[in-house]
């Protein structure tokens, strides 16, 4: 899919292919140096190389009940989308999503559209009934375009997360439910 941003740049949103893995790690670890917003750290991000990044894609391929999209701007990986599938039967009926996009390219409308595409891809999984994230209590802006999303807050684990300052903040979980 193709869209324009608000500078007049080319937006690519699809699913990676093999020889993404080495943009994909590089955006996943310059979102690690970026933002606290993930669970990963940096040093936990720099441990990982091209080839389990392959692996990561392939995961994605081989798994027609799991999504990955690429955000791809000016021939760069600059963001991503995943729903994650446990395959368990009594859990058949539900994903877990992340989305993760780089600062550079925030207030753009990427993530929403990232977010798109996903729903899009949920309509043809039947199956399919709930989606839900975790999200950091002081991400507010995230929270709030999940909820324009119609997402609900369904739980919080207070001081779930541990911040690189030390300060804890609430683990938000959050819920779409695709039949409603």
């Amino acid at each position: 899919m193709k869209h324009f941003l608000p500078t007049g740049d080319e937006l690519i949103i699809r699913p990676p292919e093999h020889n993404d893995a080495a943009g994909l790690l590089a955006s996943f670890q310059r979102l690690t140096r970026e933002t606290d917003y993930l669970l990963f750290t940096r040093s936990e991000s720099m441990e990982l190389d091209i080839a389990s990044e392959e692996d990561y894609i392939q995961s994605y391929t081989d798994n027609p009940n799991q999504l990955l999209l690429v955000a791809i701007v000016r021939d760069q990986i600059i963001g991503s989308i995943n729903v994650n599938h446990t395959g368990l039967h009594k859990k058949a009926h539900t994903a877990e999503i992340g989305i993760a996009v780089e600062k550079q390219w925030n207030n753009m409308g990427i993530g929403r559209r990232l977010l798109t595409a996903m729903l899009r891809w949920t309509e043809s999984r039947a199956a399919l009934r709930l989606i839900y994230l975790h999200v950091f209590s002081t991400n507010e802006k995230a929270m709030q375009l999940y909820r324009n999303f119609g997402f609900m807050e369904c739980g919080r684990l207070p001081n779930g997360i541990m911040q690189k300052n030390g300060n804890y903040v609430d683990l938000v979980t959050m819920y779409l439910d695709l039949k409603r």
